[in-house]
């Protein structure tokens, strides 16, 4: 990348953006031609420079979804240098962003599990629902990887998620996202018992009686047998 264009982006230069691109015109498809590359969206990122973000994503919105030689999305890394408002206005920007997935198969999303930021795990909720089926490569969902990394506050607020979900599809919430088996063939369940999580474990006990017997009403026939 140029380092003035780097520079710009720093600093969260929109002029300087606009100078450059009048001085190169293809200064930025240049950077979009590379498989993996830092572009000027990761580093707007980094030092959480939103208005530059904003504006690169008009210019250029796959530099979005673009991953870095080290597997990482714009929005990864907003959340590893904890750009909370960055990360908030991307994601409603487009809140299919909270699925990208970069190294490892670790979507922005699962780091703000693993990180324990509940308000933006709500969010991603918010703006992209299907977020919480997403694995990484060794098949841990959001909810393996709250257990894993003791965020119980996060996990709160998923199971909370799943049961308001399961309302409409309970059997595919629970077949989908509360049973998803890792690599060894564990659910979320599995690992708190393990882990005597007694917090955790109580809290899927609940979310799977509730689905239990929301599943049971839904089989019920309606009205009263006709006579005979």
């Amino acid at each position: 990348m140029d380092l003035r264009l780097q520079q710009a982006a720093e600093s969260g230069s929109i002029n300087e953006l606009y100078a450059l691109i009048d001085e190169n015109p293809y200064i930025l498809e240049n950077i979009d031609a590379v498989p993996f590359v830092s572009t000027p969206l990761h580093v707007a990122a980094v030092f959480g420079n939103i208005e530059f973000a904003m504006e690169m994503l008009n210019l250029k919105p796959s530099f979005a979804r673009k991953l870095n030689t080290s597997g990482y999305s714009p929005l990864h890394l907003a959340v590893e240098k904890e750009q909370s408002d960055f990360v908030s206005h991307m994601l409603w920007h487009d809140g299919g962003l909270s699925r990208v997935k970069g190294r490892n198969g670790v979507t922005p999303f699962h780091l703000l599990v693993i990180r324990g930021d509940d308000d933006l795990v709500a969010e991603c909720l918010i703006t992209s629902p299907e977020c919480i089926e997403d694995v990484n490569v060794d098949r841990q969902n959001a909810l393996h990887l709250a257990v894993m990394n003791d965020r119980f506050e996060v996990l709160q607020v998923l199971t909370g998620w799943i049961q308001r979900m399961s309302q409409k599809d309970a059997y595919y919430i629970e077949n989908r996202v509360l049973n998803k088996r890792d690599f060894d063939f564990n659910t979320a369940l599995h690992l708190a018992a393990y882990k005597n999580d007694q917090q955790a474990s109580f809290t899927f006990f609940e979310i799977r009686f509730s689905i239990s017997c929301l599943e049971t009403i839904t089989k019920m026939p309606v009205g009263g047998a006709e006579p005979s």
